[in-house]
């Protein structure tokens, strides 16, 4: 049989328990037909890849980014290196250089964390842009910093007496708005300047996809789109089908709708209230490519914000231990209808009182409708308590924890979270002793998302200052990379088809240039990406490789980090 490819002489981490490593992978139309088959076997390849004793694993699955906003950042001004007020008057008076008169200023990337919580002054930024409107997105999402000249547009016909519910406009001592928006009151700035143009989310999603190749994402779960303040379109999902009819989407995209961009849908008599969109459209409609998952549900809001919802204080906030972002008895009713209608839950959950409900809202839809074709999920899992744990286990959900949060954040956090609960936070080995899956994700743009990065992250979890949070919660490298193959595809439903180098499954690796399995801890984030193939193809990387043939020099030479004469 002639089939598309032969890689071989690589060291291939297959991921699959019953042959874990491998010299050779065999690829036809798109997936691994054969491991290990030897030159009597009955096949032939039309091209052979010489791996040069590289290391080959399966594609990085991140299960949780928001690609439309980060590659959005790459076309807005920068505040993810500011480490002071002045920083940000200076990139926002650099970026309002070009623009007109009454054009507004988006800056992207700020982390109060990284200036010890101090924000922005509203009157220095009108001076900094010239009088032009400034809107500055915090890295969290969960809100975002106004000048005064933004102030006046978007608090124009808005009762400043009345409350905004699951948001908080921010104000001085004299009742004044500092410029900070808060969670829901992020509408406010949104609803002025939103939706984007399709053509600017189809640009976005290219930047994005593009760059995940360079970092070997194959595969990607954007965790919210369409809808709410992380939405930028109620057409979104439109903007991934044409990107992908154009050519510009370069991953495997499994986007979820935000709750509120189903609505309640009318059916026969005799059928329960369903939330959905119109035709009845669920979870799981598409294909390898680009596939609808999960309905993202917020129920709180971020620690990096003090918004997350705790069972106790936040450590130096009395009486604050954030908040739900709407009714409780709401959300369980609108989760419970998307779930009938077809739609798995994926619920923004990060303190643990917001976890309990849920849990609680999760085993209910599962006890009454069963399970849906892709796990349950709580997506993150900031505060996660041993009683929780055990009850998610039982429930089959899945956790979503970001570990590079505590690289970048962990102090801030800790602060905010006291010992005791440090020790709870974002669990990694808890979850998998209790024979639950641990995906690989994260949160991209939040956090740093290149998932070398990342498993570092989930070994070492040591956060900016070299303090170690959570020791207990360290897991092995081998682990982290499960976590970002096996774990991810079983998250997102695809076991079957991703996340390991089989016959069957799906061509989508990694050439690296070393085991990140098989170096010290600190050295993981060092291994670099040699190239990604996605469905049999090479989408990165493929300079690095002959056009035809079996000779190594390309592929050698970039091993051994020197240039090809």
């Amino acid at each position: 049989m002639l089939v598309d490819l032969l890689i071989r002489n690589a060291h291939i981490v297959t991921q699959d328990p019953a042959h874990p490593q491998a010299q050779a992978l065999w690829i036809h139309d798109g997936k691994v037909i054969a491991v290990d088959e030897g030159p009597d076997c009955g096949l032939e390849a039309r091209r052979t890849i010489d791996a040069a004793g590289s290391t080959v694993v399966p594609g990085f699955n991140d299960v949780h980014a928001h690609s439309v906003w980060f590659g959005l950042t790459l076309m807005e001004a920068d505040l993810g290196a500011a480490r002071s007020t002045e920083d940000v008057y200076a990139v926002i008076e650099e970026a309002s250089g070009p623009l007109g008169a009454g054009e507004w200023v988006v800056a992207s990337g700020f982390s109060p964390l990284l200036l010890a919580g101090t924000q922005p002054d509203r009157d220095r930024l009108d001076e900094a842009a010239g009088g032009r409107p400034v809107w500055i997105k915090h890295s969290s999402g969960h809100a975002c910093t106004l000048n005064g000249a933004a102030l006046d547009l978007v608090l124009k016909d808005v009762d400043p007496d009345l409350p905004i519910d699951g948001g908080v406009i921010v104000r001085d001592g004299s009742g004044r708005p500092t410029g900070l928006l808060e969670e829901n009151a992020m509408r406010l700035v949104q609803d002025l300047m939103l939706p984007y143009p399709l053509e600017t989310i189809e640009r976005a999603l290219d930047l994005a996809t593009t760059h995940y190749l360079s970092e070997g994402i194959t595969s990607v779960t954007d965790a919210g789109i369409a809808g709410g303040w992380i939405g930028h379109s109620p057409r979104e999902f439109v903007a991934y089908q044409n990107a992908r009819d154009k050519g510009l989407l370069s991953v495997r995209m499994q986007p979820m709708l935000v709750l509120d961009a189903l609505h309640p849908v009318t059916g026969h008599a005799s059928e329960p209230k369903a939330r959905s969109v119109d035709a009845g459209i669920r979870t799981g409609l598409g294909d390898d490519w680009l596939r609808l998952g999960s309905v993202k549900i917020f129920s709180d809001g971020s620690l990096l914000g003090s918004t997350a919802y705790m069972t106790e204080d936040y450590v130096g906030c009395t009486h604050n231990h954030g908040y739900l972002q709407m009714d409780a008895q709401e959300l369980r009713s609108a989760a419970l209808e998307a779930y009938r209608a077809g739609w798995a839950i994926a619920m923004h959950a990060i303190g643990d009182h917001a976890i309990d409900h849920a849990i609680d809202i999760i085993s209910e839809a599962q006890d009454a409708y069963g399970l849906n074709s892709l796990p349950n999920r709580i997506e993150h899992g900031g505060v996660l308590r041993p009683d929780q744990l055990d009850r998610i286990a039982r429930a089959g959900i899945v956790v979503v924890p970001q570990p590079h949060f505590i690289t970048e954040f962990g102090d801030g956090m800790a602060r905010l979270l006291g010992p005791r609960r440090t020790e709870l936070s974002y669990p990694a080995k808890s979850l998998l002793r209790r024979g639950s899956i641990l995906p690989g994700s994260s949160d991209r743009p939040v956090s740093e998302g290149r998932p070398l990065n990342v498993m570092q992250s989930f070994v070492e979890r040591l956060t900016p200052s070299g303090a170690v949070y959570g020791p207990e919660e360290r897991i092995t490298a081998a682990e982290a990379l499960a976590a970002y193959t096996t774990g991810s595809a079983a998250a997102t439903g695809a076991a079957d088809v991703k996340g390991r180098l089989s016959p069957g499954y799906l061509a989508d690796l990694v050439f690296l240039d070393q085991d990140p399995t098989a170096v010290a801890a600190s050295e993981i984030a060092a291994t670099q990406v040699l190239a990604t193939m996605v469905g049999g193809q090479l989408r990165f990387g493929a300079e690095r490789f002959p056009a035809a043939g079996t000779d190594t020099t390309t592929l050698a030479t970039a091993l051994s980090g020197k240039e090809t004469p």
